[in-house]
């Protein structure tokens, strides 16, 4: 593996370290400050929320621990989505259809801010591509209708591809049916991390790195938190973190599983990648982990899965995530892996994202799943509304409240789940491959019956055809039979035409 960037550095082992654009490390906090609103956390989530309550014109600060969007929000695959990590029968089953709509149209406004920030703020780095493909390794086009259904009374802009579609697009024969999201995008997180950074900065948010809340006490209107070389006194205090907060709010970590995925960034591919892959948007092949991918850096697959409760080193996961790209696109050959990094995120039981007041003055945005990008964007407006305005949208996710996680029991389980559900995918995928091979050789066969049998009928006809020619000809006398030699070798046309000739024939031998 030719890793070009220091493992060890904060961003360090992932493409994004080696392809970051150049950004300011920020200093940690050494003077006591006073502000409206301090928000503990530099992931997307924290960054959003301090540039929306600047842009409003009260004073923030930002706190981070170590460097800003260092864990998720840096280190994901990109993927700008709508929608939750829940599913969207799950979110119906718990708040009803309207809510749930209501809910999704939230979503897709925290999309709708990525890409607005990103063309208004002209963020560098970003790259941003349109569309994501969510596709089955299954043939299950009636779930697939019945989900587009769904979503198309939600509002959402979808399109349906049935198999040939896919395969024109992504040229693998494990892909049946999918569901096209043409305004989802995808993007460099860093990059774009670091940019909305910079964007809040601008608005007149204070942001300081290596500075972690060691301890905050909520009582009172004026909020205290504790960082090792000085102290901050707020009247709101946003915590936006995921598992990394355990230490100063155990009880929101505890309502989350720690989720790692693993991801590489193959080595340059060159026009191969362009003849297997037809198509510049992200791709979802599975529910779970396995696997999201795209095309980064012109002709380089990024790709992700191998999900694990327990961080583990990435490079023990490069070689099976090569792997998984031989099996789904054959034709690349051996795929070499120059980046290998992972990425921990927190998972809620409900795969719903935690948005609130925990108490007064006392904010928490977390738990954001597998769709963090527009997500954190949603969180980030919401809670500055609330904070700022008084809003209360927020209060449509009071019934995704905490719940706790099961501790290690419950990451163990969670294990167990995410291998059974990978067991039973690979067990589903090889019977829809089977049943189509199966189609394919009756098709085939059924062909080759019926071009065997007009062969017969061609055969036959030919056959017949020179049967009659040759009965024809038995009728019909030679060619030479018919040339009469004398005038006597002419048969009678009729008796009286006899007669004549017969009279004739005598008086000749009489005058002789």
């Amino acid at each position: 593996m030719n890793e070009t960037t220091d493992p060890t550095s904060a961003y360090g082992g992932s493409w994004y370290a080696a392809t970051k654009v150049d950004a300011p490390q920020r200093p940690s906090l050494t003077a006591d400050l006073d502000v409206d609103v301090c928000v503990i956390g530099g992931g997307l989530a924290g960054l959003t929320t301090a540039r929306e309550v600047a842009r409003r014109g009260w004073s923030v600060v930002l706190i981070e621990a170590g460097r800003l969007a260092e864990h998720a929000s840096g280190r994901n695959t990109g993927f700008v989505l709508p929608g939750f990590a829940a599913a969207p029968e799950r979110i119906i089953g718990r708040v009803g259809f309207s809510r749930a709509k209501d809910l999704w149209a939230l979503s897709q406004s925290g999309l709708d801010y990525v890409r607005d920030t990103i063309a208004d703020g002209a963020i560098p780095g970003v790259d941003a591509q349109d569309g994501w493909l969510y596709v089955s390794k299954i043939d299950n086009g009636d779930v697939f209708t019945r989900l587009a259904g769904l979503l198309g009374e939600f509002g959402v802009e979808i399109e349906g591809w049935p198999a040939e579609q896919v395969r024109a697009s992504l040229r693998s024969e494990r892909y049946f049916h999918a569901i096209h999201f043409p305004r989802a995008i995808n993007i460099h997180p860093l990059n774009y991390a670091l940019g909305l950074a910079a964007a809040a900065e601008r608005a007149g948010a204070h942001i300081f790195e290596h500075s972690p809340a060691l301890s905050i006490d909520p009582a009172g209107v004026r909020k205290r938190i504790v960082t090792p070389n000085a102290r901050l006194r707020a009247n709101h205090v946003v915590l936006c973190g995921n598992i990394q907060i355990a230490a100063l709010m155990p009880p929101i970590a505890a309502a989350l599983i720690p989720i790692t995925t693993y991801v590489i960034t193959t080595a340059p591919l060159g026009p191969r990648l362009a003849e297997a892959i037809d198509y510049r948007g992200s791709v979802s092949d599975s529910d779970l982990a396995d696997n999201h991918y795209r095309i980064v850096g012109g002709d380089r697959l990024m790709w992700s899965g191998r999900a694990t409760t327990w961080e583990r080193n990435p490079r023990r996961y490069a070689r099976a995530l090569a792997a998984d790209i031989k099996k789904t696109y054959p034709q690349l050959g051996e795929v070499g892996a120059d980046y290998a990094w992972s990425g921990t995120l927190g998972n809620s039981i409900h795969r719903m994202p935690q948005i609130g007041e925990l108490g007064p003055g006392v904010w928490l945005a977390s738990g954001f799943g597998g769709h963090g990008l527009n997500t954190t964007a949603m969180a980030g407006n919401l809670i500055a509304r609330a904070i700022v305005d008084g809003d209360q949208t927020w209060r449509q996710f009071t019934p995704f409240e905490l719940v706790w996680a099961g501790g290690i029991v419950g990451r163990a389980v969670a294990q167990t789940y995410y291998w059974t559900k990978r067991l039973r995918a690979a067990m589903a995928e090889r019977r829809a491959r089977a049943a189509e091979l199966a189609h394919r050789t009756r098709a085939a066969d059924l062909a080759k019956d019926l071009a065997n049998s007009e062969q017969a009928r061609s055969s036959a006809s030919v056959q017949d055809e020179a049967r009659t020619e040759s009965e024809a000809e038995s009728l019909v006398p030679p060619a030479a039979e018919m040339q009469p030699t004398a005038e006597s070798d002419v048969p009678p046309a009729t008796p009286a035409a006899a007669q004549r000739r017969n009279r004739r024939q005598r008086r000749e031998g009489a005058k002789a």
